[in-house]
């Protein structure tokens, strides 16, 4: 009697779905900040490009979109808090960041550097009393995970030329020029038109001026 000895069939094999291009070049980028790279900062992000505003009294604010005032924090409610100098008081509000009414102390005094309009002063900066400051709002740059922010994490990405950008501004015609912020390949901008009133602009990395709001 003859044994037939079955071999048995190979087990089928799911293939293992490949990374895209774009998340190896991703992956291989950003890698080096897992590590600690020494000399990635975030020289290209909203805060670091932010054109310091000298402080107002609180009664002169008026629609702005880059003011700041200063004065000594006296009452907060979650995400909003009451700030108050000599002259008067101005509500200030912090979004998301501020919620939980964590980001000041009553009694505190501080500079706070932002946009003023309808009566509330949103603010976009917040220096202490011992120059440490805390940015309010989005960082700024690119979207977290793209390409384009793993090669500004990396000193790779487009870097504005701040002067020569604001020249440009300046060249279309505005003044006192202030940089707010920045996006993935543009900066906010708010100036003065030649009627005198504020604009917000977004001025590309290109040196194309846009026009989004007036105050």
């Amino acid at each position: 009697m003859t044994e037939t000895t079955q071999t048995p069939a190979p087990a089928s094999l799911t293939p293992t779905p490949k990374p895209s291009r774009r998340a190896l070049v991703v992956g291989a980028i950003a890698a080096p900040l897992a590590f600690g790279a020494v000399g990635l900062s975030l020289a290209q992000t909203g805060a670091s490009v932010m054109t310091p505003v000298a402080p107002t009294a609180i009664s002169a604010l008026k629609a702005s979109g880059s003011i700041a005032a200063k004065g000594d924090v006296a009452e907060i409610y979650g995400n909003k808090f009451v700030m108050q100098d000599g002259t008067g008081k101005a509500l200030v509000e912090t979004g998301r960041q501020g919620e939980g009414g964590a980001l000041v102390k009553p009694g505190e005094a501080i500079t706070v550097q932002g946009r003023f309009e309808n009566g509330f002063l949103h603010a976009l900066l917040i220096t202490r009393a011992d120059g440490s400051q805390v940015r309010v709002g989005p960082a700024g740059g690119p979207p977290a995970g793209t390409l384009d922010w793993a090669k500004d994490k990396v000193g790779l990405g487009a870097k504005p030329d701040v002067p020569a950008l604001t020249a440009r501004v300046e060249a279309a015609g505005y003044s006192d020029i202030r940089v707010t912020g920045r996006g993935p390949r543009h900066l906010e901008v708010a100036a003065r038109g030649t009627d005198g009133r504020e604009r917000q602009l977004h001025v590309g990395f290109d040196g194309q001026v846009r026009e989004k709001r007036v105050f």
